[in-house]
């Protein structure tokens, strides 16, 4: 019995893996479905449905939807501001690879069910063994770090994002403004920057220019962008945009301010983080630089006072 419940362990793990592997799976690649579909029709075959689906890898047919229906499972004792409230901080880390709220909460499932199991084992395992009396100690850490490590990662994301959007939208708005000055559009202006950079603003303005096309209005595609990135940054500036399109003010004016105002913070932020740096070197030469500098500098020293005649007076 002891070694069924090792393996259902065991089993559980591999799952998490699974829902691991497919979270962090690279969505940016082309859809398996359309590939194959462009291979038979470059070949001049025909095939059936069930031939396409087969002809997919494991991973579509099995291991993702197995997935999606685990995390729909958890959906259903998941508030609903949870919910939301994981949307749209995927939606501020930019969706990293594709991670909807269905795999991320299957995710903090997945780490609650081993905790449990592992404490469950640690009261039924048999004297002796290594995990006997260990299941506090073994099972709440686990359950505790399996239900919060994928929410710190999210964090982590969303921190190094927006981070990525501050340092460069001093230089986007300088390409704006140069645009602008030129005689282009706000919007081709935007297509601009999208055209000749690959970061997080880049893509953030070519989604709102997609948007334009399809019929949106620019304010409320600009608000939208503002929302998804999550920046004051970013607000102030879409309001001071919008503010000037309603007014009549000269946009590059505009922008030109704005780029002057946003190098400004640039320069803060770096000053600010330069005034932190002493502080966070005294954590490493307190613990590795000062006790390493006082061995090689204290030790001759003892060496010399045990080979003296001060050593029996000392204690040597």
């Amino acid at each position: 019995m002891f070694w069924v419940l090792i393996l259902i362990v065991i089993v559980i793990i591999a799952v998490i893996a699974i829902l691991i592997g497919v979270g962090l799976r690279d969505t940016r690649e082309d859809d398996p479905l359309s590939t194959r579909l462009a291979e038979f029709a470059a070949r001049g075959e025909e095939a059936s449905l069930e031939e396409i689906e087969l002809s997919q890898p494991l991973s579509e047919r099995i291991i993702l939807p197995f997935a999606r229906s685990l995390g729909k499972f958890a959906l259903r004792f998941t508030p609903q501001n949870a919910i939301q409230g994981t949307d749209h901080k995927l939606e501020l880390a930019g969706n990293p690879r594709g991670l909807d709220p269905t795999i991320f909460w299957a995710l903090r499932l997945g780490g609650i069910v081993l905790g449990i199991f592992m404490l469950f084992l640690a009261a039924i395992a048999p004297a002796g063994s290594f995990i006997k009396g260990r299941g506090l100690l073994l099972g709440i850490p686990a359950g505790i770090l399996g239900f919060f490590l994928p929410e710190l990662w999210l964090s982590g994301k969303i921190s190094r994002r927006q981070k990525e959007i501050r340092n460069s939208m001093p230089d986007a708005l300088d390409l704006l403004t140069i645009c602008v000055e030129a005689g282009l559009g706000f919007d081709a202006a935007m297509a601009k920057v999208y055209e000749k950079w690959d970061n997080e603003l880049a893509i953030g303005f070519g989604r709102v220019i997609r948007e334009i096309q399809l019929g949106k209005l620019r304010r409320d595609a600009l608000r939208d962008m503002a929302d998804r990135m999550g920046v004051p940054e970013m607000t102030s500036f879409v309001a001071a945009v919008i503010q000037s399109e309603q007014l009549g003010v000269s946009m590059a004016k505009v922008l030109h301010i704005q780029a002057d105002q946003m190098r400004i913070k640039r320069r803060q932020r770096a000053e600010e983080e330069a005034h932190k740096a002493p502080i966070k070197m005294l954590i490493p030469m307190a613990l590795l630089i000062f006790p390493s500098i006082c061995i090689v500098l204290l030790t001759p020293a003892i060496l010399m006072l045990m080979r003296s005649a001060l050593s029996g007076i000392l204690g040597f």
